[in-house]
């Protein structure tokens, strides 16, 4: 193909302006990998409250241009980062998007996110008209972009400037469907008949991510592993039959890292930077995330437990709460950065002071935090019920903070099991989903921490890895092209 692949991004969140997680990760770092092996690509993304009240300047591109919430026609504006060449658009409409949080508040989700996300889908066409970008494929990501191929499919079959373009959804996590109430259904401006079991309806409910799924070209998930999983009950969210159903055209691609921004050679958030070969820099870090967390400095020789989480029970929470009594009876220092549910704000409340200067917690999300954390600790805590890639568990081992994880998903498919013994591995993972399974691992993993010459063969395995979006990035590209020239 002599020109350039041209690719739209529609999505939710995106890393710097808005995240509440690995999503926006992806979608903030993948365009400018795959413009690195060669396609052309932009991205469309709210404008939320928290983007507004950010410091990136902004400069208006259209005014007045009209998507659509059922039969309504309501207009909105289109902005991007004045500063050069960024691929990142933004839909202004107050009503929907000007508020506190992303979906919702610890309480629940907005009351009319159906209304929000159905009609920011709608304005893919009036963004690509007014910019005059006719892209290849349209790269929609979870359930607040997947009526974009419906619409691709049932509403927009007239319009010339979206004639080429092929549809992939990616599933970051299927757990997350979108569901609304059967009576909303005239609001996305489709017709009755798709309200049926090949189509949107999901027990009587709409489920805007199956509708992604039906409709797109093809489907991609963020690891091999959760490609896999999400065909089974255990995994599947009432999706397995319908996932099935297009096995041949569902792709595991593993979401890589930035490493301009999780390195601990170049890190300029962290108080000292180091690599594998010169790790001193470690142990200073070490020592700031303790201050930060205000933990015993008698402990300074003993290990650091960490967590940087969603606080949900996919995380893994009940687990931790399951082990963390008698985990605290060693010597030994746990410390928690994260937002969440309710209930595990609460408990952490709760327990923090039950273990001073051992238990460190953060209700936050902190990026800076964040990279301490990965450099100052000693092993990083992801015992989740279900990952579908997963990202801190590969800045852990670039940071050579080692990995205790549930085999499962994309946690399955970056960390290998260690054996001290004969030097081998990057982490230490367990299977059953039980709390005996993840003190278990966790024993293992402390044994080990003892033998300092094992524990530094261990972090230089791990930080031997490389997960970076030049592969990520050239995956999907081949995906793109076969789509583009009919191969899938």
């Amino acid at each position: 193909m002599a020109r350039k692949l041209r690719v739209l991004f529609v999505a939710s969140e995106a890393v710097p302006f808005a995240k509440t997680g690995g999503l926006a990760d992806i979608v903030g770092t993948l365009p400018y990998a795959l413009k690195e092996v060669g396609a052309e690509v932009k991205v469309l993304l709210p404008y939320y409250g928290v983007i507004k009240q950010g410091k990136a300047p902004m400069t208006t591109v259209a005014e007045n241009l009209e998507g659509r919430l059922g039969a309504t026609g309501l207009t909105f504006d289109v902005l991007t980062p004045a500063s050069g060449d960024a691929p990142f658009y933004f839909v202004e409409r107050d009503e929907f998007f000007e508020r506190s949080q992303l979906y919702g508040t610890p309480k629940g989700d907005y009351f009319d996110n159906l209304e929000r996300f159905s009609f920011f889908c709608s304005t893919v066409l009036p963004v690509c008209q007014n910019l005059g970008f006719q892209p290849d494929v349209i790269h929609c990501h979870d359930w607040q972009a997947s009526l974009v191929p419906v619409y691709l499919r049932h509403r927009w079959q007239g319009a010339e400037i979206l004639n080429r373009a092929k549809t992939v959804l990616t599933i970051h996590n299927l757990a997350y469907q979108g569901l609304f109430p059967k009576g909303k259904f005239p609001l996305l401006g489709l017709d009755w008949s798709l309200f049926s079991i090949d189509g949107l309806e999901y027990y009587d409910q709409i489920n805007l991510l199956k509708g992604g799924i039906v409709c797109s070209d093809a489907i991609t998930t963020v690891s091999v592993g959760y490609s896999k999983e999400i065909q089974t009950p255990e995994y599947g969210y009432g999706m397995e039959g319908v996932l099935q159903s297009r096995a041949a055209d569902l792709h595991g691609i593993l979401n890589g890292v930035d490493y301009q921004d999780w390195s601990p050679e170049n890190d300029t958030l962290i108080p000292a930077t180091f690599s594998k070969s010169k790790l001193a820099g470690k142990a200073k870090n070490k020592a700031a995330l303790m201050e930060a967390y205000n933990l015993d400095p008698k402990l300074a020789k003993a290990p650091i437990l960490a967590m940087i989480s969603r606080l949900a029970d996919q995380k893994g929470f009940d687990l931790l709460a399951a082990v963390l009594p008698e985990l605290l009876t060693q010597d030994l220092m746990v410390v928690i950065l994260g937002t969440g549910e309710e209930k595990y704000h609460r408990w952490l409340a709760q327990e923090a002071p039950k273990y001073p200067g051992k238990l460190g917690v953060k209700i936050a999300f902190d990026n800076a935090l964040a990279h301490l954390i990965e450099a100052g600790a000693d092993m990083f805590l992801m015992p989740s019920r279900y990952e579908p890639c997963g990202l801190n568990q590969m800045y852990s081992l670039k940071y050579g903070t080692i990995p205790v994880v549930r085999a499962t998903g994309g946690l399955a498919d970056t960390v290998e099991q260690a054996d001290p013994a004969t030097g081998t591995g990057t982490g230490f993972l367990f299977s059953d989903y039980t709390p005996e399974a993840f003190a278990k691992a966790l024993q293992a993993a402390l044994k080990a921490f003892k033998n300092q010459k094992q524990w530094r063969g261990l972090i230089e395995n791990a930080m031997s890895q490389d997960f970076s979006w030049e592969r990520s990035a050239s995956a999907y590209l081949n995906l793109y092209k076969l789509l583009v020239e009919g191969e899938r």
